[in-house]
């Protein structure tokens, strides 16, 4: 088989749910354990970290691979969905002494070669089975983290926690960054029944962080956390081991104090940078113990500030271009859009400031898919700027005539193009260099659009 065509054969056998959504979700665990017998456990071979949350699991895994590669690890790197490459989702990443020693390459993904001989050599069991392809893509990760003997694995949950299939994993420690109103028709609709789907990866003696909290969320994570064994008599307690990233005001001093560069530039990252640190805070600990290795705070420092060129993360408050300006960005539900528009309109007065109070238009790409709460995206757009309403080559994707009209609901005005390179093209064409051009609404919108820059 060549890569092109085992690339068809995984999305064709196991259904994807960047492309079909609802209909390749696989809930449960079965799967997975008798992929992992089959391979021989490889999810043993190595130690972990376990990420959920609604928004920020990639930033945040990223941070803390490039911190744990900065200490001279060989880390594995678990994340979904890709952008542009399937190989996206498994990188391995060699630590080394200094930051030029261990920048990311192409070569950091899983080769081609690799996928092909993965599923050359399991497409029996496979065909059997009949597996998700994010279970046949996770199988496919921790196979070859056992293969390339990684020290440790940062893997980022798919969907969920509880019933994810990454989910057989005893990790060293478990991150939760956020809950958010997201994949409501499986986790449920309020915020505590979706932190409870969440809370399903905290598990017993093992330490855990949670980067934001809030009144309905806060006595779930607390109640699962007594229960594993993890909440002491009160939260300033040693025998406690839930951290409350949005709480630790003294951790916050020290990484104010101690990170002063990231290349993450978005003003949502303030809250992964914080969940980030107090996770690798927590993780040091763990790291003396299972691995004897010592994680200093330069680690955490240069880690975060290349965290893009160690890691090869794309797609967050990325600038694509500057003249026009052009950013693009993977917020891709409520939560994540409100910080993206809160971000504009600072940089709006920003440009407006910079040119002398000239007239700066905001041009808007975007799409989204249909499983997002996109009433309430809209309802948050601003109303000023030019909207170029696109559609990304996914089954899921709302078409561009359906966003215009939705657009009109709230008041943002703008055309329809049937693929996002055609958007782009009209904004470049209409565009000034004092204009503004964002790119987004969806993942996939913007995995179209970064190989039109590159």
């Amino acid at each position: 088989m060549s890569y092109e065509e085992t690339l068809s054969y995984l999305y064709a056998s196991t259904p994807a749910f960047h492309l079909v959504g609802s209909k390749a979700y696989k809930p449960g665990l079965d799967n997975t354990y008798a992929l992992m017998e089959h391979l021989g456990n490889p999810h043993t071979k190595w130690q972990s970290v376990h990420i959920a949350g609604t928004n920020g699991k990639g930033s945040t895994s990223h941070l803390i691979a490039a911190s744990l590669q900065c200490a001279g690890l060989k880390v594995g790197l678990y994340t979904s969905p890709h952008l542009v490459d399937f190989r996206e989702r498994i990188r391995v990443l060699s630590g080394g002494s200094t930051v030029v020693d261990t920048v990311v390459t192409d070569q950091s993904m899983i080769p081609q070669e690799a996928v092909v001989r993965f599923v050359e050599e399991n497409k029996t069991f496979l065909d059997q089975l009949r597996p998700s392809f994010f279970e046949t893509a996770m199988a496919m990760a921790f196979w070859y983290f056992a293969e390339q003997q990684v020290d440790i694995a940062v893997i980022e949950v798919g969907l969920g926690g509880r019933l994810d299939s990454t989910n057989i994993i005893t990790p060293l420690l478990s991150v939760i960054t956020n809950i958010g109103m997201d994949h409501t028709e499986f986790l449920g609709d309020t915020l505590a029944q979706i932190a409870t789907e969440k809370a399903g990866i905290i598990k017993p003696h093992v330490p855990c962080v949670i980067g934001e909290t809030d009144p309905e969320t806060a006595p779930v994570f607390l109640n699962k956390a007594q229960e594993c064994g993890i909440l002491g008599d009160g939260l300033e307690t040693t025998d406690c081991r839930i951290y409350f990233a949005d709480q630790c005001g003294y951790l916050r001093r020290c990484r104010l104090r101690d990170i002063k560069e990231c290349q993450l530039h978005g003003i949502y990252q303030e809250h992964n940078m914080q969940t980030a640190y107090v996770a690798l805070r927590v993780l040091s600990e763990q790291l003396k113990k299972t691995l004897h290795v010592t994680l200093s705070t330069l680690h955490c420092q240069q880690g975060f500030a290349h965290v893009c060129t160690l890691t090869g993360l794309r797609g967050r408050w990325e600038t694509l271009s500057q003249k026009p300006l052009t950013i693009c960005d993977t917020g891709h539900n409520s939560h994540g859009i409100k910080y993206v528009c809160q971000q504009l309109q600072t940089l709006l007065q920003q440009t407006d400031t910079s040119n002398k109070g000239a007239f700066c238009t905001l041009r808007m790409v975007f799409g989204m898919v249909s499983d997002k709460d996109v009433e309430v995206v809209m309802s948050l757009l601003p109303k000023e700027a030019v909207y170029y309403f696109t559609q990304a080559n996914t089954q899921r994707a709302i078409s561009a005539k359906q966003m215009v009209q939705m657009g009109i609901n709230h008041h943002l005005m703008g055309h329809a193009y049937s693929s996002v390179a055609q958007a782009i093209q009209a904004t470049q064409k209409e565009a000034t260099d004092q204009d503004i051009i964002f790119i987004g609404g969806s993942n996939y919108v913007v995995g179209e659009a970064l190989p039109l820059f590159n």
